[in-house]
């Protein structure tokens, strides 16, 4: 592993323990070039991944950018980031063991949209307000119908 601060790929794993929620290691290293001490995680992953946008362009999948749509959406919202993590993590998951290696981007969308919609209602309408582009307020009236109907639905 490459030190961050002065990129000596010479660095030793000083401590590992599993995260809480036992999908990755965390591993703390110190780099014996210039002594810096760092963080890093290992998941386990089962095959590459790559996502076919829109365009028809494809591009690797990333986790964390994954990660980071999906924070975007419920921030300053009281969610807890276990539980923000445990829906990242199912979502790989799902995707690793479809047995595709490509991936179409609006499936990843609706999978976000699904996660979102049991874990936080603003968060939803937020990722929906971009994933969908949302060009005028009916649009935002469409989807409040849509977790209006499925609250009736439930009761």
């Amino acid at each position: 592993m490459r030190c961050p601060y002065c990129n000596c790929d010479d660095t030793q794993v000083k401590d590992s323990r599993p995260t809480e929620d036992n999908t990755s290691i965390r591993r703390r290293r110190i780099c014996a070039d210039c002594g810096g001490r760092f963080t890093t995680f290992e998941r386990v992953q089962l095959r590459e991944l790559t996502v076919v946008k829109k365009s028809g362009r494809k591009v690797p999948f990333d986790r964390d950018k994954l990660a980071n749509s999906i924070s975007l959406a419920v921030r300053k919202r009281d969610v807890d980031h276990n539980r923000i993590e445990r829906m990242v993590s199912g979502i790989v998951r799902q995707l690793e063991s479809s047995g595709e290696a490509e991936v179409d981007a609006g499936t990843i969308g609706t999978m976000v949209m699904e996660g979102l919609k049991g874990l936080d209602e603003v968060a939803y309408v937020r990722f929906a307000s971009v994933y969908r582009d949302f060009t005028e307020a009916s649009d935002f009236q469409a989807v409040l119908g849509e977790l209006s109907d499925a609250e009736d639905e439930r009761n």
